[in-house]
């Protein structure tokens, strides 16, 4: 009986495991149909970047969870763009093989990839930020500086957008 118990108990804890590394990394996560919203942002106007190969996911638990991969056809001394200097590529699921956070990372810290404020607001508190090297591109999503206040409860100020009739960006809307 007693080892009837210890392997139930085991194969709880494995199921309960595959579980969790399930939900992490697959449950919440699935690919972008259709067109995906790619822009720079230059002192508020927006430019669509010529994009090809677009690969994207998105979170349905939260906007952080955008990721995408594309290839293009420009070099960095013709985009126009608001740096973006806080730039920080976050963890992609494992799956996601074309978005390598810690790659990007280091390509934007050597200069050989240049981060840029893509669209501002894409969700409330969130903005969509795009590195990009000659050929290649990377976007994803992270708290811009009213979504830093209004998810920590400091008072947003009137700099960010009123909440109440904020609407958020519409994958392939512009």
């Amino acid at each position: 009986m007693g080892k009837l118990v210890v392997i139930l108990l085991l194969l709880s804890a494995v199921l309960a495991g595959a579980g969790i590394w399930w939900t992490n990394t697959r449950a919440f996560y699935a690919p972008v149909e259709g067109p995906v919203t790619l822009t720079l942002s230059k002192d508020g106007d927006l430019t669509t970047l010529p994009a090809t190969g677009v690969q994207a996911i998105a979170s349905t638990s939260s906007p952080l969870g955008f990721r995408a991969c594309f290839a293009h056809d420009l070099t960095l001394s013709e985009i126009p763009f608001d740096p973006a200097p806080d730039a920080a590529p976050t963890v992609a699921p494992g799956w996601f093989d074309c978005f390598d956070a810690e790659a990007i990372a280091a390509l934007i810290a050597s200069g050989e990839a240049q981060a840029a404020v893509a669209y501002e607001n894409v969700a409330y508190g969130v903005d969509r930020i795009v590195a990009l090297t000659d050929s290649q591109g990377w976007v994803w999503h992270q708290l811009n500086e009213c979504g830093e206040r209004a998810y920590d409860g400091t008072p947003v100020g009137r700099a960010c957008p009123d909440r109440d009739t904020y609407q958020p960006l519409i994958e392939g809307s512009l």
